[in-house]
């Protein structure tokens, strides 16, 4: 078995703008994983977006929004590499060749697939039902060890140890791509609807009071902390009396997310409490935590300058861990490479 690199790989997807299960599922987690035990590669995952049609214009910007979100954030790009997927061009080559290892039995299991495509299944994109192919690039281009994502996205990482399982078989490369493990780990990892605890927060919901928006200036944090729904009953004294109240029970996990805690010990230290001291007090620590990120932002966004160049260096430095794995991959698969250069 070939020894890798310990190497973390993880992506955000550029459409609709970044909310808060952006933040704590994902980007929070990136910035705590700096400067560990292994190379980071963080990527804006802009291939993925056009699975469904976006407008060019508005690509371009949420692009440039996510990558201000990365950096106000925290990630230094000294010390990762951050950069948007289709200025290497290598992502989609290797996800074509993945193509032909993975078997279409393995996509019709993709459960969300199923969920995006819903009756319509005839009427989508063939990149809406590939793309986890082209997730299996993204991390084995970089033989990536350890992918942080959230439980909905596990079933790709799975995907991903197949078709390099299988690739290394076939081609009798054992070990050339490595069995990358997910890592889901924190308390808010999938933060819910902040008017309904049974759905997922998400970028294109009905209201904008039901998310939190990472462009949210503080105000507006506070507002819709205090608006959130909740029921008529006090905090409970053990988490156990969550069950059953999805929307108690996601504002718990906010708040332990944001303070870098355990929903445990949330509800010890506001056990009995009503709505009327726990919301206030999530609303003042969201716009402490949030607030910086929001204005930072701004800022970043009012001059994209310093965000392309961020992006220009970050694909320079991917492509060169990349580039070299590509090749070994096209002679390992026995293409003809006569082209010098």
């Amino acid at each position: 078995m070939t020894n890798h690199t310990p190497r973390v790989f993880s992506g955000v997807k550029p459409s609709g703008g970044l909310q808060l299960g952006n933040y704590l599922g994902a980007i929070k987690r990136f910035v705590d994983m700096q400067g560990q035990d292994f190379e980071a590669i963080f990527c804006v995952v802009d291939l993925h977006a056009i699975t469904v049609w976006q407008d060019p214009k508005e690509l371009k910007a949420a692009t440039r929004e996510v990558t201000a979100g990365y950096l106000a954030a925290g990630i230094d790009p000294a010390k990762s590499v951050l950069f948007n997927q289709s200025q290497v061009p290598a992502h989609a080559e290797l996800a074509w060749l993945f193509n032909c290892v993975a078997r279409v039995g393995w996509m019709n299991r993709m459960t969300q697939f199923k969920d995006k495509a819903g009756k319509n299944a005839e009427k989508v994109s063939l990149g809406l039902y590939a793309y986890p192919a082209l997730m299996a690039a993204d991390i084995l281009l970089y033989h990536a060890t350890h992918v942080p994502v959230g439980e909905d996205q596990k079933q790709h990482v799975e995907l991903t140890r197949d078709i390099a399982a299988k690739f290394n078989h076939d081609y009798g490369a054992e070990g050339f791509f490595p069995l990358p493990e997910p890592i889901i780990d924190g308390p808010a990892t999938r933060v819910m609807n902040l008017r309904d605890g049974s759905k997922k927060m998400s970028k294109s919901g009905e209201s904008d009071m039901e998310r939190i928006n990472m462009t949210d200036d503080a105000d507006t944090i506070a507002k819709k902390f205090k608006k959130a729904r909740t029921d008529p009953e006090p905090l409970p004294d053990t988490l156990e009396g969550l069950k059953g109240r999805p929307e108690a029970r996601n504002l718990v996990d906010i708040y332990a997310g944001l303070s870098e805690t355990s929903p445990e010990a949330v509800i010890t230290e506001f056990a009995g409490a009503g709505w009327g001291k726990f919301k206030p007090a999530l609303a003042d620590l969201a716009v402490e935590k949030l607030g910086p990120i929001s204005e930072e932002m701004a800022r970043l966004m009012n001059d994209t300058v310093e965000i392309d160049r961020v992006l220009a260096q970050g694909a320079e430095k991917a492509e060169a861990i990349a580039q070299p794995i590509l090749d070994q991959t096209y002679d390992i698969m026995g293409f003809l490479r006569s082209r010098k250069g």
